[in-house]
Order: C-alpha cells, then structure tokens, then sequence
C-alpha cells in the first residue's frame, strides 16, 4: 500500500497508506484467520474528507487487548474492504475482480453462464458457501450484518456488475440509477414480497471440489452416540458440512453415519475419531476426497414445487449418481464423485435455463476470483 500510495503520489493526486492497525481494524487474537470486532477508521475518513485517497493494507488488524498484528486469513481483503464501508457509513462498497460480476456457474466451467445483476445477500451466502469464490463468505457476511449493498466488477472492464443487496429489486435500484439517491436498507424499505417473487427461481450453481466424506461405519444405534462422535469431530477444529445417518438394522441394531468436512480437516478428524473407537464402538471409519458437492442456489425455488425433481432428473439423464443430499429453504446441495463434477454443473444449469444465449463469461485473469 505504500508503494501504490506513492505511485498515485508522483500522478498528482494525494494518496496515503494505512496499515490494518493505523485503520482501526479490531480483530479477535486468533492468528491467521482473526475475525474483525470492531472498526474505528478515525484516520481514514479525516484522509477521505481532506480529499486525499486513503489506501488500507486489506487483510490485517490488531489486537484490542494486546495490541499484537493479526492476519484475517482467506477473504480478508474483501471482508476488510466491506468492514471499513459499514464503519464509514459508505453508500456502497465496490469489490473489483477477474470477472464482470457473479454468474449463474463458475465460468471455467460453463462457458455459456449468465450474469447476475442483482441478487440478495442469502443467495451469495449460499453460493459462497458452495463454493462459488467470485466473493469470500465472510466478506457477504459481514454487508448482510451492517446493511452494506456490495458492487461486484471487473479491474479489466467498463461493464456494470453485480450488486448484492438486501433485495435483488429494491435496495440498490437507488445506487444504480441516481447516484446521489440514498441507498435503501432498513428493512421496511424493501419492495413489497410480491415483486420479490417475480425474481427468477434460480439464481445460479455453485461447486466445491474442496470437501472430503468420512463414514462410520457400524454405530451402535443408541441415544448419544451421534452427539459424541461430533463432539469429537467438533474438537479437533474441523467444519463439518452436510450430514447423513442411515436407518438402522432391527437384526444387528448398528448405522452408518457420513459427514463432509473440508479436505484440509480430514486427517485431524479421522485421528481424532480413530481414538474414540473403543469408547464408542463402531466398526470402522471409511474416507473418501474424491467426492464434488454440486449446488443449486435460488430464493425463488420456496415458492415454485418440482424444482428437486428437475435436478434430480437433470443429474439421472446425465448418468450421474447422487451421494448424499441436503437442502435449505433457497438452497439445494448434492455430493456425487469429483469426475462427474464438471458434466453435473453444465447439466444443471442448462436445465435450469441458466445459459446466456448471446455472449460467453470471460475469466479475464485466469482464475474465476
């Protein structure tokens, strides 16, 4: 930030740096993925209002009790660039990437997928937490909290991008036409639930190539023994996804219980589980990392039956075997292998009526973030 700060400098427009401490970023004292507490960006909005550009190192903050550096870990930068919006009062908070905003699918993969305009902050959350990295999880998080509407756009085009609001319709119809409007957010600003209903049903797929499956195998089937083994899992600090048991057999009265959990946390959760082996008595633990969690994200599909029967179908005339399940009110998520993953997302979106019929996604930097 400093040398950026002094590039804009020597173009004649006053620039000055900041470090996440010097910004007022006030983070817990977990180190490496610190979650922000608290804003106080004192120094940053007396830089903005002497006309001066204000340039924030954006993936650090300190401490309030021991005043140590922490590091805010993955999606840090958008999470501290949406933080510092809410304690600047900000209309907007805009998030520069490779991409011309949020689509309907990863681009890489569907070259034919839609963008997204606008689209509310429960839709992004579940496509982030599917997988989607177009935005980071807590970065949307943290909008929906204070009520920030954010602008996702391309640093290599012109092109307009995708808001994320509280409402696809209402809350940034003001930012987006008259830029001195205020930008709705309480609630009871919002467009009547009627409008909302009219939105598509779909908003887009998500995909997340990142999890691993454990199975226990052989649980007796008695009050508690699920509550133990997650305890465990919950103890070893893994994050535990989607959750499956089966029924139990009256003959041998044993299940099978099957979780996702990232990859990364599948080694200290296998070891953890392995120890409590003997305390709870199951036959054996199965892990698999060659699994791909395909999902289908809309705030409509509440309102609109058939659509689980038109995935399914979509997946069945594809040839692809589906795992596990598990669904939210605007979400639905599907385990299948990681080989299948790619003719899944197409096959889904097409049937959907997802494509984009005159133009293709670009990826202008290579990644898709």
């Amino acid at each position: 930030m400093s040398l950026l700060a002094m590039a804009i400098n020597n173009l004649g427009v006053k620039a000055k740096s900041f470090t996440g401490q010097q910004a007022g970023v006030i983070t817990d004292a977990v180190h490496g993925k610190a979650r922000i507490v608290d804003v106080v960006p004192h120094r940053i909005r007396e830089t903005v209002e002497r006309g001066q550009v204000a340039i924030v190192a954006g993936f650090q903050g300190v401490t309030e009790s021991t005043n140590d550096v922490t590091t805010l870990g993955r999606g840090g930068s958008d999470t501290t660039a949406v933080a510092l919006a809410a304690g600047l009062d900000a209309d907007v908070c805009e998030i520069y990437t490779d991409v011309d905003g949020v689509f309907t699918a990863d681009p890489r993969i569907v070259s034919s997928a839609r963008k997204i305009s606008r689209i509310t902050y429960e839709e992004m959350l579940e496509l982030a937490a599917s997988g989607a990295k177009v935005l980071a999880l807590r970065s949307v998080e943290y909008g929906r909290r204070y009520g920030v509407p954010i602008h996702v756009r391309s640093s290599f085009s012109a092109k307009e991008g995708t808001f994320v609001s509280a409402n696809a319709y209402g809350a940034v119809s003001a930012a987006t036409l008259d830029p001195s409007a205020p930008v709705l957010r309480a609630p009871s600003d919002l467009v009547p639930e009627e409008l909302v209903m009219e939105a598509p049903i779909i908003s887009g797929v998500a995909h997340d190539r990142s999890e691993a499956k454990i199975t226990v195998v052989g649980v007796p089937d008695v009050p508690g023994t699920a509550a133990r083994i997650f305890e465990v899992v919950a103890g070893s600090g893994a994050n535990i996804d989607m959750i499956v048991q089966n029924v139990s057999v009256a003959r041998t009265g044993l299940t099978d219980i099957s979780f996702t959990l990232p990859e990364g946390d599948g080694a200290v959760a296998m070891t953890a589980l392995t120890a409590i082996q003997g305390e709870i008595g199951f036959d054996s633990l199965q892990y698999d990392d060659q699994i791909g969690k395909l999902s289908l994200v809309g705030a409509g599909m509440k309102s609109h039956p058939g659509v689980s029967a038109k995935l399914f179908g979509a997946l069945r005339d594809t040839g692809i075997n589906i795992e596990m399940i598990s669904t939210s009110e605007i979400r639905i998520s599907v385990v299948t292998r990681a080989d299948d993953l790619d003719d899944a997302v197409r096959a889904v979106h097409s049937a959907f009526d997802l494509d984009a019929a005159d133009s293709e996604a670009v990826v202008y930097g290579g990644t898709g973030r």
